[in-house]
């Protein structure tokens, strides 16, 4: 395995520069994010802070800056909502990030789990939804070997059941998940049942984000409300709740060799020499159990 970062989180310590900021923290990689307009973060920022990837000219500079630093795109990260308005334009949309991913060898596409309605629609109605969106991008890009990762993020997202519906509906071996280590617990899962959904969902993860939270101990292995009290307790990866040896345990055991992608989100609580303090240990930790 190897350690990466969000892009948007490594900005968060000061770094406009991502290869700068990647060197110093010794990591291997970043998961870019990409808009409906298709642009992204460059990783070195001497042409120009962004990246256009509806031009072949600017997917190839990406990929030429890759090359130059070393340094990997683990994944594309999209906002997408398979139950948008325009659906088309978001089909159009995640479908040109996975030919892209494909040209530069970037493994796997983020797709998010929540989309509009999610509140008031059944969970078959909604698993149908999603799964047809998935197959209409997985036929329109057959060619690439590129993976799609569900995120287990926001309500339905964090539902084990809807999660094994859509990989029961699609059934293909380029859907997975981007297993989110924290969002289980952020949603309100007994800490003992994240770890029995987290070994559940090991052998479908195609990318991960990590982050922590820490909650009193009494509140530790209870059921609470989605979200509760999450500005209040995230926390620093290395000193949570959730015990990401286990956690990497289960993904070796499952044969994933991809990335740990650091997402801390408690970094708003901190100043900038603390913020990078707290991605450096998060990295040292990750580089160890990796």
């Amino acid at each position: 395995m190897i350690v990466t970062i969000r892009d948007d989180i490594l900005k968060m310590t000061g770094f406009d520069n991502l290869a700068e900021g990647l060197r110093y923290y010794g990591l291997a990689g970043v998961e870019l994010g990409v808009g409906r307009d298709l642009k992204t973060h460059a990783l070195d920022p001497a042409a120009g802070p962004t990246l256009d990837l509806s031009r072949d000219e600017d997917v190839r500079r990406l990929g030429e800056q890759m090359e130059a630093t070393g340094f990997r795109v683990s994944a594309f990260l999209l906002g997408n909502d398979f139950n948008a308005p325009d659906r088309d334009a978001e089909l159009d949309w995640i479908i040109r990030v996975v030919n892209v991913a494909g040209v530069l060898g970037v493994p796997t596409v983020r797709i998010d789990a929540i989309m509009s309605g999610e509140r008031d629609l059944p969970k078959e109605q909604r698993e149908e939804i999603f799964a047809s969106g998935v197959r209409a991008v997985l036929d329109a890009t057959r060619e690439e070997s590129v993976d799609l990762g569900i995120e287990n993020h926001g309500f339905q997202g964090n539902d084990p059941e809807f999660l094994d519906g859509l990989l029961q509906l699609v059934r293909s071996h380029r859907m997975g998940v981007t297993m989110d280590t924290g969002n289980f617990y952020w949603a309100g899962h007994p800490i003992s049942k994240v770890y029995d959904i987290l070994r559940h969902f090991a052998p479908a993860a195609k990318h991960t984000h990590v982050k922590n939270i820490r909650y009193p101990e009494e509140m530790r292995d209870v059921q609470r409300e989605l979200g509760y009290e999450y500005g209040t307790y995230v926390c620093p990866i290395p000193e949570g709740d959730i015990d990401h040896a286990k956690v990497v345990g289960f993904l070796k055991r499952a044969g994933y060799d991809r990335d740990l992608c650091i997402e801390d989100e408690s970094l708003g609580k901190y100043d900038e020499a603390q913020r990078r303090a707290n991605i450096k240990a998060a990295a040292e930790y990750l580089q160890r159990l990796a």
